[in-house]
């Protein structure tokens, strides 16, 4: 291969690997400096062009929120796709890592250096930081109290678009009532408060509802919800559709999903509830105002698992799909919250299989979005709530299985006790001896015994399995959540406004103004004030303030003239005007006699 083709292939891989779909790796181009320059050039190219603002009003946002999704998780689960994809993986990009703007998110909740995915569910949905384990409500509310939440709840952007006259939805792999689709509609003390039998009697006695009710208190505001969680939603007199050996579990008789359906045609409004595939499927967009989908008892499969399903389920990228199609038909725009919420299941479990997979799950739903939404118009930003104690380590090959040991299967490293490991590992969690067992639904299960210590040798286990459960360095019964900043991936109208490290309530905030809801109203006639330049109290963007100070320079220069004009002519004429010019002598008669203009006796 000569110099000069290398080059042109190397072009080529460049650009397909950051803007396209084939990364295939090609090796002898990456030893080349030319391949590594191209790379530089294009990117550079790139970020140029993102310097050209887009300053428009977001007549629609979408926010991808990753559970768990932490930075090692986002590395791991690009490679993987990439490996899926039958590339080496280091070098794939995922959808949400081509969005032009990033930024960080600091997760910490007011009570915790280390939080869950209640307090900032609230943080980065309604803009305020909270205390641990609470929903909707700000840091004066006192865990599993619920006297305490009275007069301490705080909206979500979801309840501000809909009062803008904006369409929403909730799209999520968990239960409709879980602690991060929670936060967009309820108010509750405690995250575990998901139905009426979770509730404790002191918060029955003030009259606190479950998060699940809440969802129904609240669901005129809400066009489309796709999630798990059947069972909270009827009573435990119901048998499941799905699973005929369970049962709802709502002690007070009340099947939401009926009331669900009368409220939204009391309404005026044409309703679908579906609960499979097939249903999901046959929904006629066109006709359909509301839509209630409920795939699971409790939450929805892995993606992993998914196809295992006997009833069927549709992928996070299909109800992103099918939620958009609805949603788009509202001409002032719309809210969409969508959560890959099992990835952070799959990490407390140790199970990086089924956390990776449902990472790719994640990625594919927002290319979806991509492909369905303009820039123009469209804010999208995918982040995550918090970290993992997840990590991606020992000096594995390039190209080496993501699951596999490190560096590679065919030349393990061994640790000081002489046995392999891989390079995925968690800091805790039932993986630390080995010891765990798996149910049907891949639930990870630790049987620990806490006196024997020894690592299990792995020599002959094949690590890649999707039941393969990580090593840990700490046992515990479930891993732990990370307390690391998380990652802000953002494109559209405004995305510069992710540009550093950020608080996570941030993000709430610049949903608002840049969507023009929940007060964030003063710029959306026209341009947006963001860069705009203050003028006799109004707000000017650059071009309307440049246009104001080349008037007034022009006004300036004629006021200028004016008064040179005017002042020539008061000098001639000063003698018909009767002026004396400030420097001019006062002329003197002959018995005047003319005073110095200084007394010389004081001169040195």
């Amino acid at each position: 291969m000569t110099k000069n083709s290398l080059i042109n292939s190397s072009f080529i891989i460049v650009f397909l690997c950051l803007f396209g779909t084939d990364c295939t790796r090609d090796i002898e181009a990456e030893k080349t400096k030319e391949y590594w320059t191209e790379i530089a050039a294009v990117e550079l190219k790139s970020a140029i062009e993102s310097q050209k603002l887009n300053t428009n009003v977001a007549k629609n946002v979408i926010l991808f929120l990753g559970d768990g999704m932490g930075v090692s998780t986002v590395t791991a689960g690009r490679i993987l796709k990439g490996q899926i994809r039958g590339e080496s993986g280091e070098e794939t990009k995922l959808a949400m890592e081509q969005f032009p703007h990033a930024a960080l998110s600091k997760t910490y909740s007011v009570n915790k250096q280390v939080a869950d995915s209640a307090s900032t569910a609230t943080a980065y949905l309604c803009g305020v930081k909270t205390n641990y384990y609470t929903i909707g409500l700000n840091a004066k509310v006192v865990y599993n109290n619920c006297q305490s939440s009275k007069g301490n709840e705080v909206d979500s952007i979801l309840v501000d678009s809909f009062k803008a006259g904006k369409s929403t939805g909730i799209v999520t792999t968990t239960q409709l009532g879980h602690a991060t689709p929670g936060g967009a509609y309820a108010h509750s003390a405690s995250r575990k408060w998901i139905n009426d039998a979770d509730l404790p009697d002191e918060a029955k006695e003030n009259e606190c509802r479950d998060i699940t009710r809440q969802f129904y208190d609240n669901s005129h505001m809400i066009t489309v919800a796709l999630a798990g969680g059947r069972a909270d939603m009827i009573p435990v007199t119901s048998r499941d559709p799905e699973y005929s050996d369970q049962s709802g579990k709502r002690e007070d008789g009340m099947n939401l999903i009926n009331m669900w359906k009368k409220k939204m045609h009391d309404n005026g409004f044409e309703p679908a509830y579906v609960w499979n595939k097939t249903e999901f499927r046959n929904v006629n967009v066109e006709k359909t105002d509301r839509l209630l989908g409920l795939f699971e008892p409790m939450n929805m499969q892995y993606d992993a698992n998914r196809l295992k399903d006997g009833s069927g389920e549709p992928s996070l990228a299909e109800m992103t799909e099918k939620a958009i199609q609805i949603l788009q038909k509202n001409t002032n725009g719309y809210f969409l919250l969508v959560e890959g919420g099992r990835i952070d299941h799959g990490h407390h479990s140790n199970a990086a299989y089924l956390a990776l997979h449902d990472v790719v799950a994640f990625d594919d739903a927002i290319e979806k979005a991509v492909e369905m939404t303009s820039e123009d118009d469209t804010l999208i930003i995918a982040t995550a709530d918090h970290s993992h104690v997840f990590t991606m380590g020992g000096y594995s090959d390039r190209g080496n299985d993501i699951f596999g040991i490190a560096p590679s299967g065919n030349s393990p490293d061994l640790a000081e006790d002489n046995k392999p490991y891989t390079t995925l590992l968690y800091g805790n969690g039932p993986g630390y001896n080995g010891h765990y067992r798996i149910d049907s639904r891949n639930y990870v299960f630790p049987i620990l015994n806490r006196s024997q210590a020894k690592r299990k040798n792995l020599t002959k286990i094949d690590t890649t399995r999707p039941d393969y459960v990580q090593q840990t360095a700490v046992p515990t019964d479930s891993e732990t959540h990370g307390g690391e900043d998380v990652a802000i991936f953002a494109r559209g109208p405004m995305a510069h406004l992710f540009h550093g490290t950020h608080e996570q309530n941030y993000i709430a905030h610049v949903m608002r103004y840049v969507s023009c809801v929940g007060g964030f109203n003063g710029h959306c006639e026209g341009e947006s004030d963001v860069n705009s330049i203050k003028f006799f109290g109004m707000s000017l963007s650059p071009s309307a303030a440049q246009i104001n100070l080349y008037l007034q320079c022009v006004l300036g220069l004629i006021n200028g003239i004016i008064l040179m004009v005017l002042s020539v002519y008061i000098y001639k004429n000063r003698a018909k005007l009767n002026l004396r010019m400030p420097c001019e002598k006062k002329k003197t008669s002959k018995n005047e006699t003319e005073m110095p203009l200084r007394d010389e006796s004081l001169e040195v």
